[in-house]
């Protein structure tokens, strides 16, 4: 006979149903959604470009997100944390190493873009092995200082899946926030920004606006900003007032990340929608060399 858990403190059963299904749905649809991205660049010739790694980095990045959210999804449904403490710090590691490695590929990709159409230089195969190798490397230093002792990972408000412990809000996480902030927020949204303005004004100078410059950063701001906010507000006041199922909205909207990014950096690719509709249907795309061009 199945031993019904209890329900977690602070949530009602329509809650914790309610969290999961979202969290299943993002993952699923993320995961297919860039799984399509990683096949196609792997299938089709055109798309394996320099310039298409650092989209890859992205895709692969969002799926380890994805797979993260089904392992939430999963423990959500359960009602409890079946993994026990060790799992939580592992769950922890993944989402946060799979998260920034997803925010470094992604101001990778706005710094490869800023010189495709203001320098008209193309990146070479050894410079987006170097950027794709730097920002999973740099993604995994961050994600593993809280194991070592900066930082902490544990339960959500949930207590189905693991993150940054900001419940305390003492020095030790003040210190670990305020440098992750600045090097895995700040700096790769001032890249995003300042790369994308360049572009944007360029394309106002030939009056041929070949994709939306905004997009980008306002993906970043919109789905990362709410978690951001939490954490940033937790190093400052005590948090716990805020009910734990408000405390996971910020979550939820982080886990669209892939969806999103998918559309911007892969469907939204006007030649890399064509390669993943070749590898769909059997279908050549017209246009051999894809440059990243976005709608």
């Amino acid at each position: 006979m199945v031993t019904a858990h209890p329900i977690p403190e602070g949530f009602t059963e329509i809650e914790v149903f309610a969290i999961g299904t979202a969290l299943l749905v993002e993952a699923l649809l993320g995961f297919c959604l860039n799984g399509l991205t990683i096949l196609s660049f792997r299938k089709i010739k055109e798309l394996r470009t320099p310039s298409n790694l650092l989209v890859l980095s992205v895709a692969l990045a969002d799926c380890g997100i994805c797979i993260n959210a089904f392992i939430a999804a999963f423990s959500s449904f359960l009602r409890y944390w079946p993994y026990g403490s060790d799992g939580c710090q592992i769950h922890g590691f993944h989402g946060f190493l799979t998260a920034l490695a997803s925010i470094s590929s992604s101001a990778a990709v706005a710094w490869d873009r800023y010189h495709h159409y203001c320098t008209r230089s193309r990146l070479q195969w050894s410079t987006a092995a170097s950027m794709m190798v730097f920002a999973w490397l740099f993604a995994a230093f961050w994600a593993v200082m809280p194991l070592l002792g900066w930082g902490e990972y544990d339960y959500e408000p949930l207590r189905t899946c693991c993150t940054l412990d900001y419940s305390k809000g003492d020095r030790n996480y003040v210190t670990f926030l305020f440098a992750l902030s600045i090097c895995n927020f700040m700096i790769p949204g001032f890249i995003m920004m300042t790369a994308y303005q360049s572009i944007h004004h360029k394309f106002r100078k030939t009056g041929h606006f070949k994709f939306n410059t905004g997009l980008p950063l306002k993906t970043l701001v919109i789905c990362w900003g709410p978690y951001c906010l939490l954490c940033s507000y937790a190093a400052v006041e005590n948090v716990m007032f805020i009910p734990p199922k408000y405390r996971m909205i910020p979550a939820l909207i982080a886990k669209t990340v892939p969806t999103v990014d998918a559309f911007v950096y892969a469907l939204g690719n006007e030649n890399y929608r064509g390669g993943i509709w070749q590898f769909l249907t059997g279908q050549k795309i017209e246009k051999a060399e894809v440059d990243n061009k976005s709608k």
